[in-house]
């Protein structure tokens, strides 16, 4: 299930690509979390059953729309394969942050596992930088707030429904997303700045905002039955489709550079999944 769902995931961030060329990276944001709180909604409705919002959904609302914010802001400029690239240290700070927060064990060798998996992120960076400068650091970013979400999905998919999780979850997206656009209004960013969609982009967000449920659900399922650090490097899964996707869609591929520092945060990240298994003697 883990692995269908890292597979097809670049999936949304070709349809966000495509619309950040003309929509705002909050209003990409809107747009698809309201075309999926609204097939959720009726799903939740037939088959499973509400249950009531709380503040961690709130905050997984919170972390997952500013996860998309930050990387859909870095996709209007980056090719997809390069943000994913820099994205693949998100396992490695879902691990420190497990073992932080949700008491997941990690000793000494996890731990130089996440340093060096940091340091291939600076390498991917570097060259990025040069190239389109300070938006190379918006999917670290992206990486923290989505460590920060699956954190918190790992927790209440254990106590709660989840179709109904990503329902609530959702539409605190959507909330931050709106008080977000009402302040660049003030300020003026441009960030999450909103807008009628035409009817071409009405249909990639339609398209968008259903591989969101169907992808979330399935990496739910996931967290429902097996550990954030074991789950995290199924993730490195992503810049195989990330790549085939740049390539057919915007004629876009990787440089030296970012594969050799995809492939050290890879290396660590696997080695962390290994080592998680020998610790738990699987």
């Amino acid at each position: 299930v883990a692995t269908a769902a890292f597979l097809i995931a670049p999936g949304m961030d070709v349809f966000a690509k495509l619309l950040t060329a003309t929509q705002s990276p909050g209003m990409v944001v809107v747009g698809r979390f309201a075309v999926a709180g609204v097939l959720l909604a009726i799903i939740v409705t037939a088959f499973e059953g509400w249950s009531r919002p709380s503040r961690a959904h709130a905050m997984a609302g919170f972390c997952l729309g500013m996860a998309l914010v930050t990387i859909n802001a870095a996709l209007a400029v980056m090719p997809i394969a390069n943000a994913i690239a820099i994205f693949f240290v998100e396992p490695l700070i879902l691990t420190a942050l497990s073992a932080a927060f949700l008491g997941e064990r990690i000793g000494w060798r996890r731990l130089s596992a996440v340093v060096v998996g940091l340091i291939g992120a600076l390498i991917v960076i570097r060259p990025n930088w040069e190239a389109y400068g300070a938006t190379a650091l918006l999917p670290l970013a992206t990486a923290l707030f989505f460590a920060c979400y699956l954190m918190i999905t790992r927790t209440l998919t254990v106590k709660g429904r989840r179709l109904a999780l990503q329902f609530w979850t959702s539409m605190a997206a959507v909330g931050v997303m709106l008080i977000g656009a009402v302040l660049d209004g003030f300020a003026g960013f441009g960030v999450v700045t909103l807008a009628v969609p035409t009817v071409p982009e009405a249909w990639l967000f339609l398209g968008m905002g259903v591989l969101a449920v169907i992808t979330h659900q399935m990496i739910a399922i996931a967290l429902s039955r097996i550990g954030a650090s074991v789950l995290a490097p199924m993730q490195y899964l992503e810049i195989v489709s990330a790549t085939l996707f740049g390539w057919w869609v915007f004629s876009d591929l990787p440089d030296a550079l970012t594969l050799l520092g995809a492939a050290i945060i890879i290396a660590s990240g696997v080695y962390v999944f290994w080592r998680e298994r020998v610790v738990r003697g699987d």
